[in-house]
């Protein structure tokens, strides 16, 4: 359906550098999903899209510091790229050489599902922190969701001190529930950054909000973001049809069993071969650890087992499974997968795990 309608899109072009009717449909349809989100602006990833967000919630404030949780990823960009995860996390690197300290100066960090951690700071730094950023539910420190009353915790401190609330949902939106993370959980953050979920796959990302706070940018307001990409046919084509096939009936039911399924058959596995693992699910993204656990955070997470981590990827690579390289990435199901895929990826992990 989604390679149809691009086919037929591309027919008329595949960029404009200028608006499209498409970007009002896609808009109009990520609005009505996601309960933050009231106007939005497309960009052309997840990178992008935090890039913007950061410009923005300091633009509204008017102040300049940010707290991020330690292991959390918002893409590459200069001021988060502080105890970042993903790639960051997986090679071991430090705070990314190339960055200036006046950059990162005003990035503050704590442990993720420690709401003390960031009371403290905004005490330490009152009146002065713009927003909140933090991946609702950890994907690029491995799969680690939020302990109850931590996000409400975040919510009410956030209030309580005149400061923004982030979602960066580029893993979580569209995956855990077809509002995201938000409408999982039941808390509304005031700015929501999303990736290439939103454009089946192709380059896109979005950062959207509270219709008060996205008046701030151009040209409805003195904020200034623009891309000549940002939009394209191509992208919004994808997303649309993308969007219209995650509403049909039974699509997160289904997401939940197989991932479900995964997840206790690749611990059950592990459990059966001596190997001391934890890990768990939400809907389409899972993750598993080589650690008892339990992971609440990245500290936690780098108690794992990356060298059998490593032998264990290797493993599956060679019984023809693909999963995400690092101890330190969640992983992913989509409605392509069977549950033929699970009992095959079952059966592999099996394998791998008595012989490493």
């Amino acid at each position: 359906m989604v390679n149809a309608a691009l086919i037929e899109t591309l027919k008329k072009g595949t960029s404009f550098g200028a608006p499209c009717v498409l970007e009002n449909v896609l808009a109009e349809m990520v609005i009505s999903a996601v309960p933050s989100i009231e106007m939005v602006r497309f960009v052309n990833s997840g990178t992008e899209a935090c890039m913007g967000a950061l410009r923005l919630v300091r633009a509204y404030t008017g102040r300049e510091k940010i707290i991020k949780f330690e292991g959390c990823y918002h893409g590459h960009a200069d001021s988060f790229l502080v105890k970042a995860g993903s790639g960051v996390a997986t090679l071991g690197l430090p705070d990314s050489p190339g960055v200036p300290k006046g950059a990162t100066y005003e990035t503050l960090t704590a442990p993720y599902n420690d709401a003390e951690a960031v009371k403290k700071l905004f005490e330490d730094n009152k009146g002065e922190i713009a927003a909140v950023f933090l991946e609702p539910v950890v994907g690029n420190a491995g799969f680690i969701p939020p302990q109850p009353g931590f996000l409400n915790a975040l919510r009410d401190l956030t209030k309580q001190n005149g400061a923004l609330l982030v979602f960066d949902e580029v893993m979580t939106g569209f995956r855990l529930a077809y509002g995201g993370a938000q409408e999982y959980f039941g808390i509304t953050p005031d700015v929501t950054t999303m990736g290439k979920i939103i454009g089946g796959g192709l380059p896109v990302g979005a950062y959207g909000g509270r219709r008060y706070i996205m008046e701030m940018v151009a040209p409805a307001g003195p904020m200034y973001q623009a891309g000549t990409l940002s939009g394209n046919p191509l992208a919004m084509t994808a997303g649309i049809h993308t969007l219209k096939r995650l509403t049909e009936p039974g699509t997160y039911e289904y997401l939940d069993k197989i991932t479900g399924d995964l997840v206790h058959g690749i611990l059950d596995a592990g459990a059966k071969t001596g190997h001391e693992m934890c890990g768990g699910h939400i809907r389409g993204m899972f993750g598993v650890f080589f650690t008892g656990g339990p992971v609440h955070n990245f500290g936690d997470a780098k108690k794992s087992d990356t060298e059998k981590f490593g032998r264990f990827y290797r493993g599956m690579l060679e019984e023809g499974v693909y999963l995400a390289p690092s101890q330190f990435e969640a992983g992913f199901t989509s409605l392509a997968h069977t549950s033929q895929d699970i009992e095959k990826t079952i059966e592999a992990a099996e394998k791998v795990l008595k012989r490493i």
